[in-house]
């Protein structure tokens, strides 16, 4: 028989391109369905780490992806809302969540794809409901998934016929460590431990692989599948890379583990197999599923020693920018409203320091074009969003309490200075914005125009800091001084914009640097109004 070597390929790798596609669009679909309930569920639900492999699981099996897990688990960690330690408890429920993938395949739907297909595609361009698209792309991929499997399986049947294929898996059955690292390599290149066992277990399925040859190859593929992480925290915060150096090594230990083991375990999966009558494709399955679960059982209690050997390997702070409200507890209400509003007023002065860090970092985004300080700025931005709604809540809880005339004085100042520096984060926002936009379209500023705004920036972030040090320490006096650089402020701002309109007419400056420039000092000025009304509220006017 001839071998139609172009056939085989391109049937291989546009069946793998379905599959992913297949598995992609339809995490997408689970995701959307789900909404923000993936964030809710890993932030409530991972209170001590067995909780946190149970979080992981549901998520994973929602968003068919152990990657996509990790990546939401880096953020609410990076955000500190979550400890290492509960995430280190999600990263090994994401692990056992993404073998429900093998179990779908090991069902062998392949001969239904199309009508799958065709179902959800029905659902998607016929219907405008949004649960029912939602549907339709979860339906859609999920006969995407199996078409793709399909396309592959017939692109390897050539295999069988070729002398080279049949050697490499007599050395995969005899040296095992090959298998592992076939299956490494192979995930790390296709970036989906799902496909590549789909791969697995058709290969097994049609007698291309023995199962003594296939199992060393799952474990590479569970290895293989940690590089999503490690490229996802490339250049992240220090939590992003030691969740992702916890995946590595929840995985190596496991395979290592399992290779010592190996005789045993293959003894098993053929019990399993003889005891539930299995085909092919779901006793790989089972093997994937015992394996994670067995893993998982096995480090479960060692959390703490993963925890600080990833903590010695990557010193640092977990979370830059801490979302959660610190000081707010709702018990003081009741037992004393005048504690409850010192608490209140410590979180208003925190999240003012956010807003005066969240300024800072857009300056130094204008400056040096590091997305770094962009990213940190749009955290501060979302950290002063959080607050914002935790200190409203709280304060007007506490307004039901008894509070004396002075108490009631400064609980209004504390409601007026809150969406003050709310504001104050939307127009570094603006800000930050705005630098992008200079970046996308390739805008140039002179040096004049960039001398100017430093001085502007550092007028409006020492007015800021001044306003929530004046809140602070009751300071009238240092109110008074913020109160009297709002003028200077508004001065600055109409200099800018005559020095701006002479640049222009010279011809020193074009017009889309001239939005930029105008854009920035009116969103500076208007931080500027807000700090003043800071203080004015300290001042009592």
């Amino acid at each position: 028989m001839e071998l139609d070597v172009q056939k085989m390929i391109f049937e291989f790798i546009g069946g793998l391109g379905i599959f992913l596609f297949g598995i992609k669009y339809m995490g997408d679909g689970l995701q959307k369905s789900a909404g923000d309930k993936l964030r809710d569920i890993l932030d409530r639900f991972t209170t001590n780490p067995f909780m946190g492999v149970l979080a992981g699981i549901i998520v994973t099996v929602l968003i068919q992806s152990s990657s996509g897990t990790t990546v939401i688990t880096v953020g609410l960690v990076s955000a500190g809302f979550m400890t290492l330690r509960q995430a280190i408890g999600v990263i090994m429920g994401a692990n056992i969540g993404t073998t429900v993938t093998a179990f779908i395949i090991g069902i062998k739907l392949s001969n239904y794809a199309l009508p799958i297909i065709a179902v959800g595609a029905l659902l998607l361009f016929f219907f405008k409901n949004k649960k029912i698209h939602n549907l339709g792309q979860v339906v859609f991929g999920f006969g995407a998934l199996f078409y793709g499997l399909k396309l592959m399986s017939s692109g390897m049947k050539p295999l069988r016929s070729l002398e080279s294929f049949a050697e490499l898996t007599v050395n995969m059955s005899e040296i095992p460590i090959l298998g592992v690292a076939i299956g490494t390599i192979f995930t790390v290149i296709v970036q989906s431990s799902s496909a590549t066992i789909g791969i697995l277990q058709e290969l097994y399925g049609q007698g291309l692989l023995s199962l003594n040859a296939a199992l060393p190859v799952l474990f590479g593929d569970n290895i293989g599948t940690t590089i999503t992480a490690i490229l996802a925290s490339i250049g992240a915060s220090v939590a992003a890379r030691r969740a992702a150096l916890t995946h590595v090594l929840f995985n190596l230990v496991g395979a290592t583990i399992f290779l010592v083991g190996l005789k045993l375990y293959t003894q098993l999966v053929i019990m399993l197999q003889e005891a539930f009558n299995l085909n092919p494709e779901m006793t790989i399955a089972f093997a994937h599923g015992a394996f994670n679960i067995t893993n998982t059982l096995i480090q479960l209690p060692f959390i703490g020693v993963l925890a600080y050997i990833v903590t010695k390997l990557i010193p640092g702070k977990d979370s830059v920018v801490e979302y959660k409200a610190k000081h707010l507890d709702p018990n003081f209400i009741e037992q004393s409203p005048s504690i409850a509003l010192g608490q209140a007023k410590e979180e208003v002065v925190r999240m003012g320091e956010f807003a005066t860090l969240g300024l800072e970092e857009s300056h130094k985004y204008l400056n040096s074009n590091l997305q770094k300080h962009a990213d940190l700025s749009m955290q501060l931005e979302s950290a002063i969003n959080n607050l914002d709604r935790k200190i409203t809540d709280y304060l007007v809880l506490l307004s039901s309490a008894s509070l004396s005339q002075n108490e009631s004085e400064e609980h209004s100042v504390l409601m007026d200075t809150v969406r003050d520096i709310e504001r104050i984060g939307d127009h570094f926002e603006n800000i930050v914005e705005l630098v992008d936009y200079q970046l996308s379209n390739k805008v140039k500023m002179t040096d004049l125009a960039k001398a100017d705004l430093k001085e502007m920036f550092e007028l409006t972030i020492s007015t800021v800091k001044e306003s929530i040090q004046s809140l602070e320490e009751n300071d009238k006096e240092l109110a008074r001084e913020v109160v009297k650089k709002e003028d200077k402020i508004d001065k600055m701002e109409r200099t800018l914009r005559k020095k701006h309109i002479l640049r222009l007419n010279e011809g020193k400056c074009s017009g889309q640097a001239g939005i930029v420039f105008v854009d920035i000092v009116s969103n500076l000025e208007r931080i500027g109004d807000h700090a003043v009304n800071i203080a004015e509220a300290v001042l009592g006017e």
